[in-house]
């Protein structure tokens, strides 16, 4: 039997049916990629994370006083005004005392005098030990030639001579304490003129400490009264205020009470100035305040050229716990499911999703550890899960968290 040699248009329609039913599984794959909805992803790295505590502060001086009068005067001389940066003992203000000027003249008189009363009274003295030596060598004298010839003196004369030795002991005696009491009446004099001095000393207001004027309450004229009582109306000369070393007061939350530790370094962000300086803890309480929970931390931080001001806002970051070259992902790529739990969205090599449970660790405030689950380089969904469902195909673009650049 012979078959009849077919068309030649009818053996290319048949080779081009076979050459699409031999690629139509590839076209399909590619179209579903074409046309899958496009999905932002990260990609598992191997980060150090850190769990920093920020709080926000306002700074205040190291310390500040008010400088009041010692004694009550006028204002004679003033040296400073708002803003004056003065130093430690630096002359603030003079005060015109003229009863305490008085004072002491008569203070300085009465030293004088008690000084001529110790002098005379020195003299009288070495006058009646004088007297007594001569007057006790005579009797001593009339006693031994008695002895040794008894005829030759009378008893009358010892008798007398022995009265007069007693007399002149007794004088010396006398003037012995005489002397004392002169002596004792200088140091009197002078303690009263040391006394007075030392107040007439404080008519010259000096700074306690280095700092800077932020108030002034009187000027020149102005009568200061001594500033000895608690009565808060009494009026003071300036307040000054320890500005080249401020101190931040942090309430820490009980959580990390156990991370505090005294000298660490501190960074302190000022957004007024844009800068970040150091700080270090130097102080706490050591006790929680049952009110708040929380414990009172100090850290100070220099500012030798006073580029901060006493009333800035500053924020204040403590680090508690860290981990070094760990599997991480933004907190955005994961979903919490319980305690040490998670799950997240994985794009595999075929594009499509997988839901995976990972196990978590330390989690700052933009990342979170991956302790198992997931290894390195694997793509996550970043952001809402919800979108998306395991098993559909997707169109994977690699997005950088803006906290991780």
């Amino acid at each position: 039997m012979r078959f009849k040699k077919a068309p030649a248009f009818i053996s290319l329609f048949f080779l081009a049916e076979f050459a699409a039913g031999c690629g139509g599984t590839h076209k399909a794959a590619a179209d579903d990629t074409a046309n899958a909805p496009a999905a932002a992803v990260v990609k598992v790295a191997r980060r150090n994370i850190a769990d920093n505590l920020e709080i926000a502060s306002e700074f205040q001086p190291y310390q500040e006083v008010d400088v009041y009068a010692k004694v009550s005067g006028y204002i004679h001389k003033l040296n400073v005004d708002y803003g004056s940066h003065v130093r430690q003992g630096q002359v603030l203000a003079e005060l015109e005392i003229p009863e305490l000027q008085q004072q002491l003249q008569q203070d300085e008189a009465s030293v004088r005098r008690s000084e001529q009363d110790l002098a005379r009274a020195r003299e009288e003295l070495i006058r009646a030990q004088s007297a007594y030596n001569v007057v006790h060598l005579t009797f001593t004298r009339l006693a031994d030639v008695q002895k040794s010839r008894p005829e030759l003196v009378a008893q009358q004369e010892i008798d007398v001579a022995q009265g007069k030795d007693l007399e002149a002991s007794a004088n010396v005696s006398s003037e012995k304490a005489a002397l004392a009491s002169a002596e004792q009446g200088l140091q009197v004099a002078k303690a009263a003129l040391g006394k007075d001095q030392a107040m007439f000393d404080y008519a010259r207001m000096t700074a306690p400490f280095d700092g800077v004027v932020t108030q002034i309450y009187a000027y020149t004229g102005a009568l200061l009264p001594a500033g000895t009582s608690s009565n808060k109306s009494d009026s003071g000369l300036c307040r000054l205020a320890q500005n080249n070393l401020l101190r931040l007061v942090i309430p820490v939350p009980e959580r990390a009470v156990p991370d505090i530790h005294l000298g660490e370094d501190i960074a302190v962000t000022v957004s007024g100035t844009n800068k970040t300086f150091n700080g270090k803890i130097v102080r706490f309480s050591d006790q929680i305040d049952t009110t708040t929970r929380t414990m009172h931390t100090e850290v100070d931080v220099p500012n030798p050229k006073y580029e901060l001001v006493s009333g800035m806002y500053a924020s204040v970051k403590i680090p508690l716990h860290s981990v070094a070259n760990v599997l991480t992902l933004p907190v955005q790529a994961v979903q919490s499911a319980g305690e040490g739990k998670g799950t997240v969205l994985v794009v595999d090599h075929g594009n499509k999703i997988e839901n995976r449970s990972v196990t978590l660790g330390l989690q700052s405030a933009t990342e979170i550890e991956i302790t198992s689950g997931l290894q390195e380089n694997e793509m996550v969904i970043f952001g809402a899960q919800g979108q998306y469902k395991p098993g559909e195909v997707v169109s994977p673009k690699i997005v950088e968290p803006s906290g991780n650049e």
